[in-house]
This record gives structure tokens, C-alpha cells and sequence, in this order.
């Protein structure tokens, strides 16, 4: 099944109306998105907590790692940058941190609030190599933006 954005973005949109708990976004995030496409192997967010730490927030699948520094793989470099990680292959990408030994490939976006202030980064793995494109990082980019990007500085986890 591959996801259909248009129709996800409208559900996210819905059962996020009004919603400003940023915890309660994310969890309602991380299932809509999980379950919208079987590449998605596992689906969620790492927050900003502290300088340069990210932490494990909701999610679903497998265990993640519970904590990532922003210097080290694949959501330490979405954080660092503030910029989307395509990684086709976890393997040939530098200080990649394997949470799960089935993660073959990678997409991770970086979550802004209201203010541009980072807040989390929304990973998603795959089995499957290769399995995100541009297509996808810019779907999820706006249906990120859509959700959090209205989230008050103060709403927000940190």
C-alpha cells in the first residue's frame, strides 16, 4: 500500500484541530503516518530536550534509541542542519546509529513551531533500501508544518 498524502494530510488536519499539546500532536502524528504506507517500518519523534540532546517522544513500531545527540546519525544531522535526511542506505551513511538492525533506509525531517524554533525531528525507517524520496519529504514537510507550524514557542517540549 503506498500512502496517499493528500487524504493523509486531511486526516492529520482533522484530528489535530485545535490541538495544541505538542506530545499529543506528535503521537497523533507518528499513527496516522505509521500506519498510511507499509514501507514505513518505524515511525516517530525525537525532541529537543536540552542542548543538542534529543530524546525519544512518540512513536510506533520497534524500541528507538532514547537518547540521540544532535552530533551523531541520522536525526543528530536533520537537527544540526535543519535540513530533511534522505539516506537510501543507513549502511553508507557517516555515524549512523543502528536503533534496530532491520533499519535499511531513512527519511528525517526536522519540526519547527510557530517561532522557526526547532523542536523535534520526525524519523522514519525502513526495511526496505531506498524506500523515501523527494515526493515523500516534501509531503510530510508540509503536513508537518501544517500541524506544528502554528504550535506556540511556550506549547512546545524543551
Amino acid at each position: 500500500m503506498r500512502v496517499d498524502y493528500r487524504e493523509l494530510a486531511a486526516t492529520v488536519a482533522a484530528l489535530t484541530e485545535g490541538e495544541t499539546d505538542a506530545i499529543a500532536l506528535m503521537a497523533t502524528v507518528a499513527c496516522e503516518v505509521h500506519h498510511a504506507d507499509d514501507r514505513f517500518d518505524w515511525t516517530g519523534f525525537y525532541r529537543v530536550t536540552g542542548p543538542e540532546t534529543l530524546k525519544i517522544g512518540p512513536y510506533q513500531g520497534g524500541h528507538g534509541c532514547l537518547v540521540i545527540p544532535f552530533a551523531r546519525g541520522v536525526c543528530g544531522a536533520a537537527a544540526r542542519s535543519g535540513q530533511v535526511q534522505i539516506v537510501p542506505d543507513v549502511e553508507a551513511f557517516p555515524g549512523h546509529i543502528a536503533c534496530a538492525a532491520t533499519t535499511r533506509s531513512e527519511l528525517v525531517l526536522p519540526v519547527f513551531d510557530a517561532a522557526a524554533r526547532l523542536i523535534a525531528v520526525f524519523d522514519i525507517d525502513s526495511d526496505r533500501p531506498d524506500a523515501f524520496d523527494a515526493a515523500d519529504a516534501s509531503a510530510l514537510d508540509a503536513i508537518l508544518r501544517q500541524t506544528f507550524g502554528k504550535l506556540p514557542a511556550a506549547a512546545a517540549i524543551g
